[in-house]
């Protein structure tokens, strides 16, 4: 089976950082639903992409600070130079929260999760250049552990480079092919420290877009990524959404951020810097 190519549709978003009720087209909210992913091509202004880009290279000097202290190359799934997984980067960048709570990522919220939605995580995910590794299929919620029941959550992957097979951009496997819309058991891959839950032969599709598109999927969507055989970084920037706060069983402890965005339709938070 050859690889089939998630290329960004063709958009009516014409202004997605103005406030407005709707972000997304019935038709992207339609397919989200059905696939469960979608695609916004262009979505952020060259603002916005040069603040996430910097925050980006703050975040990834950070990480190698910590692995400077530690005295290794390696840190859980990061590995220097390679790999980065640079987790809530905006509790130390706060210029970040302009963006997490800005009226495009309220209107996203609203379309996909309704009228109460919080903030449940954030994070950079980097390839180095000429090999950086690739990251096995997984669903985002096979990172939470098995016990602690929720409800789907929305992940919001933003492309800080322009995305093509080269570089490593990420496949979506469709749950309408696939046929699985929920969480299943994920195994630990030791060598990689991936979870790693889909074993078959179906490649995926890959989401080829410019740098500023949004790729939207809810978290029991498979998905995984590619190696970086570019020159370059391969960049992006993702936060994810949860209908309601997700806390460890029988402890009350949130995993993650749940930090109150909307509740019952109204904007209540937005985090001053």
């Amino acid at each position: 089976m050859t690889t089939a190519t998630l290329a960004a549709p063709s958009s009516t978003l014409s202004s997605a950082n103005s406030a407005k009720t709707h972000v997304l087209t019935p038709a992207q909210i339609a397919a989200y639903h059905e696939h469960g992913a979608v695609i916004l091509p262009t979505a952020i202004n060259a603002e916005q992409l040069a603040l996430l880009r910097g925050s980006c290279k703050a975040a990834m000097d950070e990480t190698d600070a910590k692995m400077d202290a530690e005295g290794t190359d390696v840190l859980g799934l990061n590995r220097r130079n390679n790999r980065y997984f640079s987790g809530q980067p905006s509790l130390t960048q706060p210029q970040l929260f302009d963006f997490i709570f800005s009226p495009l990522m309220e209107g996203i919220c609203r379309d996909l999760l309704g009228d109460t939605v919080h903030v449940f995580w954030e994070q950079y995910v980097v390839k180095g250049p000429e090999g950086g590794m690739h990251f096995s299929w997984h669903q985002d919620s096979g990172y939470v552990s098995a016990d602690t029941q929720h409800k789907p959550y929305l992940t919001c992957w933003v492309a800080l480079d322009d995305m093509f097979e080269e570089n490593g951009t990420i496949y979506v496997l469709p749950t309408s092919r696939l046929g699985i819309r929920s969480r299943v058991e994920h195994i630990w891959d030791k060598a990689t420290g991936d979870q790693v839950g889909y074993f078959g032969n179906d490649p995926g599709d890959a989401v080829i877009c410019p740098a500023g598109s949004i790729a939207l999927f809810s978290s029991v969507t498979f998905h995984r990524s590619g190696w970086n055989r570019t020159p370059r970084l391969r960049r992006s920037y993702l936060i994810q959404y949860s209908h309601e706060p997700i806390v460890r069983p029988g402890t009350g402890v949130p995993y993650g951020r749940s930090e109150p965005f909307i509740v019952g339709g109204q904007r209540i938070a937005s985090r001053n810097k």
